[in-house]
């Protein structure tokens, strides 16, 4: 593994630990040469994946940028980190199990609207409004009418800042 800060080559495992569900193995890593120290995460990948984008264009998928999506919607929502990774996994591991070689990118927008769904409102309408194109007032409400009509997405209660900001330290 390269030193992200040196780019030196021989980088050694000091530890080496399973995450949560073991999902995937932790590494702290050091590098001899400039002294910096690391975390790297080792993952299975079933199978190479080929995301088709709307323009034809093919593209391996990329789990970092699933991520970091998934990220943008859920940005400062009351959402432990340890929920986004299962989320982020479970995703992965339902496209790898689709045994297809080459996916069309709407099928892991739509896992992602599915997921986010059930998990926050307002990060499913974030999402939507960027997934689905919103260009108008009228596709917000369309969307939060979706939401509305289905007991399982509770929408937020507005409490205001303080009472938010009280609940998130206990």
């Amino acid at each position: 593994m390269r030193c992200p800060y040196c780019s030196g080559d021989n980088t050694q495992v000091k530890d080496s630990r399973p995450t949560d569900e073991n999902a995937s193995i932790r590494r702290r890593r050091v590098c001899p040469d400039c002294g910096g120290r690391f975390t790297t995460f080792e993952r299975v990948q079933l199978r190479e994946i080929t995301i088709v984008k709307r323009s034809g264009r093919r593209v391996p998928f990329d789990r970092d940028k699933l991520a970091r999506s998934i990220g943008v919607a859920l940005r400062k929502r009351p959402v432990e980190p340890e929920r986004i990774e299962r989320l982020i996994s479970g995703i992965v591991r339902q496209l790898e199990s689709m045994g297809e070689a080459e996916l069309p990118s709407s099928v892991i927008g739509g896992l992602v609207m599915e997921a986010l769904r059930g998990l926050d409102a307002v990060a499913y309408v974030r999402f939507a409004s960027v997934y689905r194109d919103f260009r108008e007032v009228a596709d917000f409400h369309e969307v939060l009418g979706e939401i509305a009509s289905t007991p399982e997405v509770a929408l937020p209660k507005d409490d205001g800042p303080l009472e938010a900001s009280a609940e998130r330290k206990h």
